[in-house]
């Protein structure tokens, strides 16, 4: 019995015999993979980027349990009615600091709690009494929240960026001002809405402490010597 004859018409019979197809072929894969390198390293270096900014965070290493919802603050130290009262106003949520380390706590679960240790910091800032304490200051504020690619930069416009950064060399009381106003507002419109909706704090106003588990009163266990003496009753039944 004759074999059968299999016809493949998508593979170039001829064409594999000869070395030049061959070399074809090489050059325009090694062509394709050189046009998609610069890609892929583009990728390779924004997924660096974002981890080494996360790991510039030292609340990226220390106390994890920060970023816990239920860690909001601690354990019975806020009572229904002052937490009622963080809801009446930003201004009064941050001029109250178990408020202000409820907020920053919440922050933390949503990776953006360099906006309030900005506004923390500019509020430290602007209680500086000499003007030698100014530039120091200035600068360390500069660098950690406000240049490029600082480790805990906010988000500014190009415009507050500039005029900020105008003045960093001679800076005054009011240097941060248009900046922290700005971060403020954003905190105010953005975050603290949904701080007011999170879970622990409707726990709080509820006098609930969602870090505490509800302990059930263990049922007593019966022994043998318990029923010595008990004759059942069937009536019972």
């Amino acid at each position: 019995m004759e074999n059968p004859l299999l016809l493949f018409p998508q593979l170039n019979i001829s064409a594999s015999k000869d070395k030049s197809y061959y070399k074809v072929m090489k050059s325009t894969i090694k062509e394709e993979l050189l046009e998609k390198l610069p890609k892929f390293c583009c990728r390779a270096k924004q997924k660096r980027n974002r981890l080494s900014l996360l790991l510039q965070k030292p609340e990226f290493h220390e106390g994890d349990h920060l970023a816990k919802p239920e860690n909001l603050t601690k354990a019975g130290s806020v009572s229904p009615e002052e937490a009622v009262k963080w809801g009446e106003s930003f201004d009064k949520l941050l001029s109250e600091k178990a408020g202000l380390d409820a907020f920053t706590n919440f922050l933390k679960t949503e990776f953006s709690e360099e906006n309030i240790e900005f506004w923390i910091a500019c509020e430290d800032y602007k209680k500086s009494k000499t003007a030698h304490e100014l530039l120091p200051k200035a600068k360390t504020i500069y660098e950690t929240f406000i240049q490029k690619d600082a480790p805990k930069e906010v988000n500014l416009d190009f415009h507050t960026k500039e005029v900020t950064s105008q003045n960093i060399g001679q800076p005054i009381i009011t240097t941060f001002d248009r900046a922290q106003n700005m971060v403020y507002r954003l905190m105010e419109q953005d975050s603290y809405p949904r701080f007011l909706r999170s879970d622990p704090y409707l726990n709080l106003v509820k006098g609930r402490n969602p870090s505490r588990p509800t302990l059930r009163r263990r049922s007593r266990s019966f022994t043998v010597n318990d029923f010595k003496g008990v004759r059942p009753d069937f009536t019972v039944w």
